[in-house]
């Protein structure tokens, strides 16, 4: 068991994997637990899951500097996505960044068939090319490599009158931010927000609540969920609560406990140390700089063999766009850092034994 800003985490050492799957606090764990012995029990209710809901809501909106009313909860970050996609008018031209994670760029691409189309250019070139076309939808993180969109341009490019929609989830939990410029935010929780699988949310502005139709327009999307449980007319939420799926009950009581100790902590004080253990990381290996918690890293053998050591050595990453993804979030350590580097250097120097003599050309 570890301790990390307050509270203590069951991650064994080496896990480097936080943008694959987060480790909850033991508080959400243990809440999570609770609510299950209470549904095995019979004693869960319905309505009793709606402090949950709105707990979770709230902190995610701190974390983003935007106004709970303009945040709605759902289970996936493409669902969301999917909301805003399904929307757009035919003929609409959306930019993309080439290699984003496809749960931000797919369900666009299907909107192919309704004239929609979908445009992706180097993550460098996408604040410059934005004026070509009517919406612009990135990670502000990349999840392959850590890259970092610029998020200043992207604003300019809002204030100017493009929408943009921007998916936080491999940035909120470690990166301030306050995103109240922007028209979509999107965040899935289980990754750097060290919630259930399950658990998401986007904040939308005024004026994208305008351009977002609600196709998953259900009960709990009414403004008194318990009273639009049977029967027309229509009648959702005023606020982005309209956008609400029926929710996953166990994921939002573990992001109930996660989110609001998260959205209390100095997310700077966060970002300087989870940057920190990157950098000495880099350094270590004799990359780059960087300015990201996650690390591509490339293999230093073949990536099936060289994953086999790493995890027998203890050592938890991931595999990504023909790299190694190391990724440090606030509960790893100098010792994390460690392993990793020294399981590294065993694998390439096994690699290079197992590959024997390298003979000279003819």
């Amino acid at each position: 068991m570890r301790s990390a800003f307050g509270q203590d985490f069951a991650v064994p050492v080496g896990y480097l994997n936080t943008a694959s799957i987060g480790i909850p606090p033991a508080l959400a764990a243990e809440a999570v637990e609770r609510d299950i012995r209470d549904w095995a029990g019979g004693r869960s209710t319905a309505p009793g899951y709606d402090r949950w809901v709105g707990e979770a809501r709230a902190a995610f909106a701190s974390l983003v500097g935007v106004a709970t009313s303009d945040v709605a909860e759902g289970a996936s970050a493409s669902q969301l996505v999917g909301l805003v996609a399904a929307s757009l008018p035919p003929g609409t031209r959306v930019l993309t960044a080439a290699g984003d994670f496809t749960s931000v760029t797919f369900p666009f691409a299907a909107q192919r068939d309704r004239g929609v189309t979908t445009e992706e250019v180097e993550l460098d070139d996408l604040v410059a090319a934005a004026e070509d076309h009517d919406l612009v939808a990135v990670s502000a993180v990349q999840s392959a490599d850590g890259r970092i969109a610029d998020l200043a341009g992207l604003r300019a490019v809002a204030e100017r009158g493009t929408p943009v929609l921007l998916d936080v989830t491999q940035a909120a939990g470690w990166l301030p931010l306050r995103l109240d410029w922007a028209d979509w935010v999107v965040c899935a929780g289980y990754k750097w927000l060290l919630s259930p699988r399950g658990s998401a949310w986007m904040a939308l502005s005024e004026r994208a609540r305008s351009r977002t139709v609600p196709h998953a327009a259900n009960w709990y999307a009414g403004e008194d969920p318990w009273r639009t449980v049977y029967g027309l007319p229509l009648r959702l939420a005023a606020d982005a609560r309209a956008y609400d799926i029926s929710p996953v009950w166990l994921a939002q009581v573990g992001a109930a406990h996660s989110l609001p100790w998260l959205a209390g902590l100095d997310l700077a004080e966060v970002s300087r140390h989870v940057l920190g253990l990157a950098a000495r990381f880099r350094a270590e290996l004799g990359l780059g700089e960087g300015a990201s918690p996650i690390v591509s890293v490339p293999a230093p053998g073949p990536i099936p063999e060289v994953m086999d050591l790493l995890a027998g050595a203890g050592v938890r990453c991931a595999q990504r766009a023909g790299a190694l993804r190391f990724s440090f979030h606030l509960y790893n350590t100098d010792e994390d850092v460690r392993r990793a580097v020294h399981a590294l250097r065993a694998s390439g120097s096994r690699s290079a034994a197992e590959a024997g003599p390298v003979s000279a050309a003819p």
